[in-house]
């Protein structure tokens, strides 16, 4: 594994390439709440340019669900891998595979919110995921990550607990970003592309590799420590400007924000 200390910044990918993007930290500066975040008009022009460049070979991997990144986004529409893809929209106007939140899932969630009754953490209930956000409250980073560890004795099998950059998330043994972008690739607007996934956080590490196997390029974004990623850029800011530098090296024009 390496660090940023290390790591390359990418260079413009050459075509036949397809895009992944995770949302949170790569493309938005993160904030105490999820809700709290927001998507300016160049942003969305700037992806609507990309997809457009791309044909369509352009897809969201994120933790939130597909209709919180679209209500983020909206009016533009992509294809989208959501919940660690539990969710997918693999066509841009295609239906919504979506996951729903299983009893004991959201038993757990309730006793949880008991526990944690603080204005400072934000207990977010995304179907079978459960994920505590602790940015606002880093002291109860450890005790959530206790809470969610000790209920896992009491699910079924098949969970398993991420540690996140500021939060815990428990989440199925299947909610995996590689996953997710082994079946975009198999679509017919990715097929035969190389892939290029920008991510970064510790949930991002499985599309990396799954990124590094099907000799794509691997991004991480401001590493705290070891990551499987080949590339590495500093921050929201510089990803940016790297894929406004990939598109107009690409040649994009202008792009309405409008589905497609």
């Amino acid at each position: 594994m390496s660090t940023l200390s290390n790591l390359p910044e990418p260079q413009t990918p050459q075509a036949p390439w397809a895009l992944f993007l995770d949302i949170d930290g790569t493309l938005l500066e993160h904030a105490a709440h999820p809700d709290a975040v927001v998507v300016g008009d160049e942003l969305r022009t700037l992806l609507a340019g990309l997809d457009l460049q791309l044909d369509g070979a352009l897809a969201f991997i994120t933790g939130r669900s597909i209709a919180a990144v679209d209500h983020l986004f909206q009016p533009l529409r992509l294809r989208a891998a959501g919940l660690y893809g539990l969710e997918h929209r693999l066509t841009r106007d295609g239906r919504v595979e979506a996951a729903d939140e299983p009893a004991d899932i959201a038993a757990l969630a309730g006793e949880i919110e008991a526990e944690l009754a603080s204005a400072d953490v934000y207990i977010e209930r995304k179907g079978p995921i459960l994920a505590i956000h602790t940015r606002a409250a880093p002291h109860l980073l450890k005790r959530a990550t206790q809470l969610v560890e000790q209920a896992l004795s009491r699910l079924p099998t098949g969970y398993r607990v991420l540690a996140g950059n500021a939060g815990v998330e428990l989440m199925p043994l299947d909610a995996v970003k590689g996953a997710a972008i082994r079946r975009f690739m198999q679509q017919p607007a990715f097929a035969g592309r190389r892939p290029v996934f920008l991510g970064d956080d510790t949930s991002d590490e499985n599309g990396f590799d799954a990124v590094n196997e099907m000799e794509g390029v691997s991004i991480r974004i401001k590493p705290r420590g070891p990551t499987t990623a080949r590339h590495a850029l500093a921050g929201v800011g510089e990803v940016l400007a790297w894929l406004g530098t990939v598109s107009e090296r690409n040649g994009a024009g202008p792009a309405a924000l409008v589905p497609r």
